[in-house]
């Protein structure tokens, strides 16, 4: 699902630092780390098939932070931490971004499971997303644990009904990501979770998503790019 998403945006690779000037800011992150007394947060985003810095932030005595930066529409980005030596995986916060002002509220021992987003619209309706995909999600891993032990003594019997469980399962999550995408089709959300969730999900609903935004999100960074996604599977079908 995801790796159509990837491929069109995502190869990550870390690049040198870009700072955005802030009397050209339209985006004021301001925020809180809780425990951290030493360290350095990078604010990132995903460009060219990289993960560029937009600004590099010294943390040294002061837990509290800030950065002002320019969006030219909301997208979705990350807030990576340093620990220095500490070989932690939880050190990136995924937060979808947009013009105006946003607090992040988090902790140094549990920098993502603890994080607290204000401010964005995006975000809200991302985490609302979240909130039932996870279920899916949850669904997905268990359906993966009996088709391991399938694997180790296998039959026929079982694999057809973990198969229809699953067919079942996707069809279920593409379903719900597809309403909620149309339902909120006046956020940027919409094109972003097309892209990220539902790349591969037949042509027509993404077409109903894309005839469902409205002309600001459809100038937006993801609404252009589902534009394009949307005209290229277009042409590949009328060529089979």
């Amino acid at each position: 699902m995801k790796k159509i998403f990837l491929a069109v945006i995502a190869v990550i690779t870390l690049v040198a630092c870009n700072k955005e000037g802030a009397s050209d800011a339209n985006v004021h992150i301001t925020g809180d780390v809780k425990g951290l007394s030493q360290g350095k947060l990078y604010l990132q985003r995903i460009q060219d098939s990289t993960l560029v810095i937009l600004d590099s932030i010294v943390i040294n005595g002061d837990s509290k932070f800030e950065s002002h930066i320019k969006l030219e529409s909301p997208e979705m980005l990350y807030l990576s931490l340093d620990r220095g030596q500490t070989n932690s995986i939880d050190n990136s916060l995924l937060f979808f971004a947009e013009p105006g002002n946003i607090k992040i509220e988090t902790t140094l021992k549990s920098f993502f499971a603890a994080a607290k987003i204000t401010g964005s619209k995006n975000h809200d309706l991302w985490m609302k997303f979240d909130s039932i995909n996870k279920h899916f999600n949850e669904e997905n891993l268990v359906l993966i644990e009996k088709r391991l032990k399938n694997e180790m003594k296998p039959n026929p019997v079982t694999t057809d009904s973990i198969e229809q469980a699953y067919q079942k399962l996707l069809k279920r999550k593409y379903r719900y990501t597809a309403h909620f995408a149309v339902t909120n089709a006046n956020k940027e959300i919409a094109p972003y979770l097309a892209l990220s969730e539902i790349a591969d999900i037949n042509t027509p609903y993404l077409d109903t998503i894309q005839k469902s935004m409205t002309p600001e999100v459809a100038k937006s960074k993801y609404g252009k790019m589902l534009n394009k996604y949307v005209k290229e599977r277009k042409a590949l079908e009328v060529q089979k």
